[in-house]
C-alpha cells in the first residue's frame, strides 16, 4: 500500500493514485508533524501524519506503527486510510493519512469544560470510559498494550464516541525481564515512549527479574478517569513543579474529599489505579464495573461506544 506519492506545485499530494489538498497544519510534535488535508475526489478531510525517521531504527518504528493500525478494525481504535515511505533530501519520512476527528481529544475537550469552571456529567465520563476500554480490550486479546494512554491520545467525535490514536508506542502486552541490562533497557524505552504522568509505576523502577504486562494500560486508564473526573491528570502539577513521579505512584491515588462523583465510581477510581500490577484488574473486570455502573446511573447512553 502507498509506494506512490509526489508533492505537486498547488498544495496537493497523492497517495495510492488519490489526490489531497493542503488545508492547515493541525499540530506537532518532536519527530511527526500532522497537517489536515482534503480528498479531491470524495470531499472528505483527513489526517495526514508525517513521522521524521532519522535512521533504521526510526524508519522500522514508523512501519511498526503502521502495522499496529492495519492490525485493527475496530470503532474505538484509529483505522488506518493510507501510508506510504517517501525519501527527501536523504531523509525518510512515514506519511500515514488517517480519519480526521473534527472534535478533537478527550484532553481538549476537558480544557475547555476547565476555563468555563464546569465538569463532565458522570453519564458521559462512564460513556467515554466503556468505548476507551472497548479499545483497550481489543488491543489486550490481541496480546499487545497500548503503553501511551492518555488524554491527548484519545480522540472523540460528535457524539462523543472514544477513539484510540497514536499506536507507536504499541509492543507486546507480555515482557519478560532476565537480568539488570534488560531491565535498564526497558525502563529507558519507557522512559522515552511513555509519558510520565500516566506511566505505570512499575516501569519508572523496572525489577530485574519480572514481568511487565498489559496492565500499565490499566493503570493509565486510571489516570485518564481521574482527569475526566479532576480536569487535571493525578499527577500532572507533580511533574510540573519538578516534583518525583516515580515517588508519588508509589502511593495510593487521592481523590479530594470535595469529590461530587458517585462512591461507585469513585471505588471504581481506586480500584484501577493500584501500585503493585499483581494486585491490578484486568481490562474485563473494568469494562464489566463500568457497565454496571451505567445500569445503575439514570439517563445514561450505553448504545454507543
Amino acid at each position: 500500500m502507498g509506494q506512490t506519492l509526489c508533492i505537486c506545485s498547488r498544495g496537493s499530494i497523492t497517495i495510492d493514485n488519490k489526490r489531497y489538498y493542503f488545508v492547515q497544519k493541525l499540530d506537532e510534535g518532536g519527530f511527526s508533524y500532522v497537517d489536515l488535508v482534503e480528498g479531491v475526489k470524495d470531499g472528505r478531510f483527513y489526517a495526514l501524519k508525517r513521522i521524521l525517521c532519522h535512521d533504521r531504527e526510526g524508519r522500522q518504528e514508523a512501519q511498526t506503527e503502521v502495522e499496529m493500525h492495519q492490525m485493527f478494525n475496530h470503532p474505538n481504535i484509529l483505522s488506518l486510510v493510507a501510508h506510504t515511505f517517501i525519501d527527501r533530501g536523504g531523509k525518510t519520512e512515514a506519511w500515514l493519512l488517517l480519519p480526521y476527528i473534527r472534535k478533537g481529544s478527550l484532553w481538549s475537550v476537558l480544557e475547555k469544560l476547565r476555563d468555563k469552571g464546569n465538569l463532565m456529567p458522570e453519564r458521559q465520563i462512564l460513556q467515554i470510559l466503556r468505548g476507551i476500554c472497548c479499545g483497550l480490550k481489543a488491543i489486550h486479546e490481541k496480546g499487545y498494550a497500548h503503553r501511551d494512554m492518555k488524554p491527548t491520545n484519545v480522540l472523540l467525535d460528535e457524539d462523543d464516541r472514544p477513539v484510540l490514536m497514536d499506536l507507536g508506542s504499541m509492543n507486546r502486552a507480555r515482557i519478560e525481564v532476565r537480568g539488570s541490562r534488560e531491565a535498564m533497557t526497558i525502563q529507558d524505552w519507557a522512559a522515552q515512549r511513555c509519558t510520565i504522568s500516566y506511566r505505570a509505576p512499575e516501569l519508572f523502577n523496572v525489577e530485574s527479574h519480572c514481568i511487565i504486562d498489559e496492565r500499565t494500560d490499566i493503570w493509565s486508564l486510571g489516570c485518564v478517569l481521574y482527569c475526566m473526573m479532576m480536569l487535571e491528570g493525578p499527577y500532572d502539577m507533580i511533574f510540573q513543579k519538578g516534583d518525583s513521579v516515580a515517588l508519588a505512584v508509589q502511593n495510593p491515588v487521592t481523590i479530594p474529599q470535595s469529590c461530587s462523583y458517585s462512591e461507585g465510581l469513585q471505588m471504581l477510581l481506586s480500584s484501577i489505579m493500584v501500585s503493585n500490577p499483581q494486585e491490578r484488574p484486568n481490562i474485563h473486570w473494568v469494562l464489566d464495573q463500568v457497565q454496571d455502573l451505567q445500569s445503575r446511573s439514570p439517563n445514561t447512553q450505553t448504545n454507543m461506544v
